[in-house]
Order: structure tokens, then sequence, then C-alpha cells
């Protein structure tokens, strides 16, 4: 056990961050670490194996980055970790094989890949001694399906055709956090890594210790945690931006979708929303560059203070006689292999916080820690 790991587990009590979103800055007493892993068995949900050892995993979360251990926050995490996966580090998915076969199929086809070499590329034996195939029939979790794609993009020609070096497999673990997002925050992790943070994603400690930085490991100024749910979903501060695209939609009669995607990611192309908002470039006194240097901070708290925010906002307030909502569910239906129903981001996020009020009141019913 590494060094930084004892100290964060046994000495390290929680200074509040100042600053971050509401629900990261509620007044508490300082906690101890024992304190704090004891609040966490009481307001998980009942009969979750192992109880002190997912309130060991998500306690290191928080110490490891500083994040308040009030009720609020827990609530919210346990929440999340509810709805995503039931509280299991590497969830089963229904028919995940069919939905890995169809992956390989529908690659194989646009590459105009024969159906028999992909047959026969299935039917060598993998590391593990059994055929892809046998292992794809076997496979109930995407970390084991993950593992699959692994070793068939490294070990067989065609795999590396079919996926190059991108494992298809995107998000895992009991929060189900995406397995780019973790590769992109894994400076700070606290504990050695063993192979991958692709493979650390999968465990119950890796799974939490980034679904709990990607859930509230910014800061946001937001006055429920409804809406940061919904950022889970979407992306951060999707929330925040689809309030600036519903106030630039009441002020130039343009629909637009209400997705959070302020400029169109990776492509200097103009988006729906920079058009309309270069509409009012006249009423904002500002030039089209400057419009699109501003909408390009659209994933960082930093928006706020542009020009072309606060003065949207100010003309939004005036024509509509009221303060515009500074944040809105994104208008997003989900979409994934997995989802086989009409579920949207607004969906998941009520979802969630009705269990996050559920823990809430479990909360109000328990002595404080």
């Amino acid at each position: 056990m590494n060094r930084f790991f004892m100290q964060v587990l046994t000495l390290c009590p929680f200074v509040v961050i100042a600053g971050c979103s509401t629900q990261n800055t509620q007044t508490q007493p300082t906690l101890t670490p024992e304190q704090v892993r004891s609040r966490i068995v009481q307001l998980m949900p009942a009969k979750i194996p192992d109880r002190q050892g997912w309130a060991t995993d998500i306690y290191v979360a928080f110490a490891a980055q500083g994040l308040a251990p009030n009720d609020e926050n827990l609530c919210s995490v346990l929440a999340v970790t509810e709805q995503e996966s039931t509280f299991q580090a590497d969830p089963p998915v229904p028919g995940l094989a069919k939905i890995a076969r169809h992956e390989i199929n529908q690659r194989a086809s646009k590459l105009h890949i024969p159906e028999f070499l992909v047959r026969s590329a299935l039917n060598i034996t993998s590391p593990t001694g059994k055929t892809y195939n046998q292992r794809l029939d076997a496979a109930r979790t995407e970390g084991q399906l993950s593992a699959i794609f692994d070793d068939f993009i490294g070990m067989v020609p065609l795999g590396k055709n079919l996926f190059g070096s991108l494992n298809p497999v995107h998000t895992g673990g009991p929060m189900q956090v995406s397995i780019a997002f973790a590769e992109q925050h894994a400076q700070d992790y606290p504990y050695a890594v063993t192979g991958s943070i692709r493979q650390q994603v999968f465990t119950r400690r890796g799974g939490m210790y980034f679904g709990i930085t990607h859930l509230l490991g910014y800061p946001a100024d937001y006055s429920q945690s409804l809406y940061r749910f919904a950022d889970f979903n979407a992306g951060w501060y999707a929330s925040r931006n689809a309030a600036f695209q519903n106030a630039v939609s009441h002020l130039t009669g343009i629909a637009l979708t209400r997705d959070g995607d302020l400029i169109i990611p990776g492509s200097y192309a103009l988006g729906s929303t920079e058009r309309a908002v270069r509409v009012l470039g006249k009423q904002l006194d500002l030039s089209n560059n400057a419009i699109r240097r501003q909408l390009e901070k659209g994933d960082s708290l930093a928006f706020d203070q542009t020009e072309v925010y606060r003065q949207v906002f100010a003309l939004a307030d005036r024509q509509q006689g009221k303060p515009m909502p500074r944040a809105v569910l994104p208008g997003i239906t989900l979409q994934s292999p997995k989802i086989t129903r009409n579920l949207t981001t607004a969906w998941f996020a009520k979802r969630v916080d009705e269990r996050r009020q559920r823990c809430m009141a479990r909360a109000k019913s328990l002595p404080v820690a």
C-alpha cells in the first residue's frame, strides 16, 4: 500500500473547499476518516454487500480530491452509483455478447472485410486459452468485454484493422464513467496502477474515484444537484450551457437544441448556437472572432465571466422582465447499444435526484456523525 494512500486513509481530516458550488461548500463540522466512513455506511441503501469496502473507496476518492464529505455530496455519489450499477463494481449488461458481435460485424462491413475472415479471427485461441468466440459468448460485463477487445486488438492482425488501437468499450465501472475521461484525469490517481487506467475503471476503487471526479470534481454554481446529475450524463457545464442556449433562443427567435454544445467539438465549422449568437453581434458589440473565442470557454467555469454570457443574459432578462434560468436540463436523447428504451438526459437526472432525495431523507433521520 503506497504512502499517500496510507496518509489519506488514516490521517487526513477533511477541509471544505471554498468556491466550488452550493453542495460542495455546505457547512459541516470537520470529520475524522472513521466518522466519514461510518456516515457513508449509514447512508448507503440496505443490503449492499461489503459496505465497509465501498465506504473506504468512496472516502479515499473524497480525501484525495479534497471534496467536502457533507450529506449532499455523499448522497449524490450514492445516488449515481445506485442508478448506474446498483453498487456492482463491474455490472452485467444484458445481451452483451450480441451487442459485441454487432459492433464487430458493423465495423467489418464498413471496411468491406469478408464475413468468413471475421469468423476465422474469432476462432483463434486467445491468451486465456479460449477462443475469442468462446470468451464473447461468456462475457457478461463491460470489464470482461474490454479485456477481450484489448487481446483481440493486440493479438489478431484483423483486430487492428477493425479497431485500430481504440477499444470500442467506452464506459465502465460502478458509476459508468467514460474511460477517456478517466485517462485524462489520472494524474492524481491515489493508487498504484497495475495494467492500465482503462483496467482501473472496471475496479470498484478506480470506478468510484473517476466517477466522483466526474460528478463533483469541477466548480459549478448550480443551485441544485439535479444539474450536476445532468452534467454527469451530458458533460461538464451542459446544464449551464443549455440555459445560455435557451436565452439565445428567446432573444433571436431561432430554435436551438439545448444540448450544451456551444461550438462543434473539434471543429472550426459554425454550429447552430454560434450562428444564432452572431445574429446578436451588434447588440453585444462583439465581433465574430470575439464571440468564437468566448464560446470556446463553454467547457469551463470561466464562461460565466465572458461578455457574451453576461450580455446575453442581461438582454434576455430585460426582454422577459424577469431573470432567465441559469441552468436548464439539456434536451438530449440517450443513445447506446445498451439502451433499449427512449431515455433522455433529463430522465436520467430526475431519476438520480429521486434517489438523492431518499438518501437525504435517511440522513435527516440519522444522528449527526
